[in-house]
């Protein structure tokens, strides 16, 4: 018994030996596939907790910061501050929503595309241009708004009619 304990032992040591190298490599390896696999799909991955109701939502608005002109949105496209797009943490990416100021009644539809605001009691920040529409000025920085979607985005990959659909 003594023998085999002589044999075996060294045998598994080489074998411990060999797969800690080869780990990390092949941790790394999959790793690179992984991210090679999420860049090629380019589609976002809901987060849980997404609001697939259609509801209307009421809280407040701001708007993108200058700075953000140009960098890649949630769903991979660069923010361009004449679009009307729009970011939510809540509703899914893709969904159109009519949002309102409640001070001036002016709505704009837009389309969210990123994630966002990061600001307790914020439900959307907006495009400078979609801001602009719905009479949001950098002067004023926040505008009470609802947020009424018109068509959201379901997992299935079909499409439900929001309360802003009826507008």
């Amino acid at each position: 018994m003594a023998l085999t304990h002589r044999r075996v032992l060294p045998a598994l040591i080489a074998f411990g030996v060999c797969l800690s190298l080869a780990t990390p490599a092949l941790a790394e390896s999959r790793a690179s596939e992984a991210a090679a696999s999420r860049e090629a799909d380019a589609q976002p991955t809901p987060k849980s907790g997404t609001d697939h109701t259609g509801k209307p939502r009421v809280g407040k608005a701001s708007f993108y910061h200058d700075r953000f002109v140009g960098r890649k949105m949630a769903n991979g496209k660069p923010m361009r501050a004449e679009d009307d797009n729009a970011a939510s943490l809540t509703l899914p990416l893709g969904t159109t929503a009519r949002v309102t100021n409640l001070e001036t009644g002016q709505s704009t539809v837009v389309t969210i595309e990123d994630r966002g605001p990061y600001v307790d009691g914020r439900i959307v920040d907006l495009s400078p241009s979609s801001a602009e529409a719905i009479g949001l000025t950098r002067e004023q920085g926040l505008a009470p708004v609802e947020v009424a979607p018109i068509e959201v985005p379901l997992p299935d990959g079909t499409v439900k009619m929001g309360a802003g659909a009826a507008n």
